[in-house]
C-alpha cells in the first residue's frame, strides 16, 4: 500500500471554527496535510483520501505551541466557504 502526503497552505481572513476543534481559531495562514493511499489493482494510478490534518495553535498557548489535528475535509471546506462569504467589516 502506497501513501502520499501533500501539504498546502490555506488562509482565513476571519476567526473561524472547524467542527472537530473546540476553540475558535484566529485568522491567518494554516498548513494542511492530506494523506492519500493508492488504490491497488487498477490499470491506472488512483488514490483515495485517508486523512486530512491542519496545524493549529494550542488553545491558550499564545501561538507558541502548535498541534496537528485531524479534521474532516468537508468541515475544512465548510470553514473556508464561511470565511470567504463573511464581510470584511
Amino acid at each position: 500500500m502506497s501513501i502520499r502526503s501533500q501539504r498546502e497552505f490555506v488562509t482565513f481572513k476571519h476567526p473561524f471554527r472547524i467542527r472537530s476543534i473546540e476553540h475558535l481559531l484566529p485568522e491567518g495562514t494554516y498548513e494542511v496535510v492530506t494523506d492519500d493511499e493508492m488504490i491497488e489493482g487498477l490499470s491506472f494510478a488512483a488514490y483515495r483520501r485517508v486523512a486530512t490534518m491542519i496545524i493549529v495553535p494550542v488553545a491558550g498557548s499564545r501561538g507558541a505551541a502548535l498541534e496537528m489535528v485531524s479534521v474532516s475535509s468537508v468541515d475544512l471546506a465548510d470553514a473556508q466557504r464561511v470565511d470567504a462569504s463573511a464581510s470584511d467589516d
